[in-house]
């Protein structure tokens, strides 16, 4: 049986809802070829990462560096009205890449850069520092529960984060804490893995899903190990499903903005 086959047989209705519910919020592996995922390991409410695997992700990231681009060009056009000394929160910044595109391109901006993962957190400040805008930014190690509470931002991003909460409710609450955290009518820039898991549609994505990371150097063994954890650990749900949690959680109705294979993105605005 070929991988896709071996993947296809582990997602038959019914049973995707059920892995779901018995899954742990930020899974045990969990990676996507952009930058900015909180890519962690949760044991026993600890966070796993070590310095080895952190700094060895951007690298192995550069071959996909055009699809994190397209992003970041349609991102920056979107939040490209924002005050001219705007505050913009960072949730699970991972290694820094949006942060310190959006630093280079808004030069009066502050940040707030939220992760969980000590190494992770730690090559995020230290692009910063390269780059030579560490006076523009804040580094919280942690989660939004225990961020100190200060003005509000005037956007959030969040990308390739919220689909590691496996329960529905929790992703909601998530959403709604980066909400409590905007002023009204502020931001949110949210992308994730999204598609309706039981279609034709994604089958075929998947097929060019693992070429795209084989041909960009992923081994075979990872690339089996990021799909297998979809609709497991990863909640990988369809993006009218997605947008609607996100509308739930304090947002006006999600716009669409980006695709790239199983990644899509929204723009949305607090309440």
């Amino acid at each position: 049986m070929d991988i896709l086959n071996l993947l296809h047989s582990s997602f038959l209705p019914g049973k995707t809802g059920a892995r779901l519910r018995e899954s742990k919020v930020f899974p045990s592996y969990a990676i996507i070829p952009v930058s900015g995922v909180l890519n962690l390991t949760n044991v026993n409410d600890k966070i796993v990462f070590d310095e080895a695997r952190a700094s060895s992700y951007d690298k192995r990231n550069d071959n996909l560096a055009p699809t994190r681009d397209a992003l970041f060009l349609l991102m920056r056009t979107v939040l490209g009205d924002l005050p001219e000394s705007a505050r913009v929160l960072c949730v699970g910044v991972g290694t820094g890449a949006e942060l310190i595109d959006l630093a280079q391109h808004f030069p009066n901006w502050h940040f707030t850069a939220v992760d969980p993962a000590a190494a992770m957190l730690d090559i995020c400040r230290k692009h910063a520092e390269e780059c030579g805008f560490t006076s523009r930014c804040t580094f919280h190690e942690g989660y939004l529960d225990s961020l100190p509470q200060g003005e509000p931002y005037d956007a959030a991003t969040c990308l390739l984060v919220s689909h590691f909460f496996a329960q529905r409710d929790e992703r909601s609450k998530f959403f709604n804490q980066i909400a409590q955290r905007l002023r009204p009518d502020g931001y949110l820039i949210s992308s994730d893995l999204s598609c309706d898991m039981n279609s034709h549609a994604y089958r075929s994505i998947l097929e060019i899903w693992v070429r795209m990371l084989t041909t960009a150097g992923f081994p075979m063994e990872d690339v089996e190990k990021f799909c297998a954890s979809y609709g497991r650990e990863t909640a990988v749900l369809p993006p009218q499903e997605v947008e609607a949690i996100i509308e739930s959680s304090g947002f006006n109705s999600p716009v669409q903005f980006y695709q790239n294979l199983l990644i899509r993105a929204w723009y949305s605005r607090r309440q």
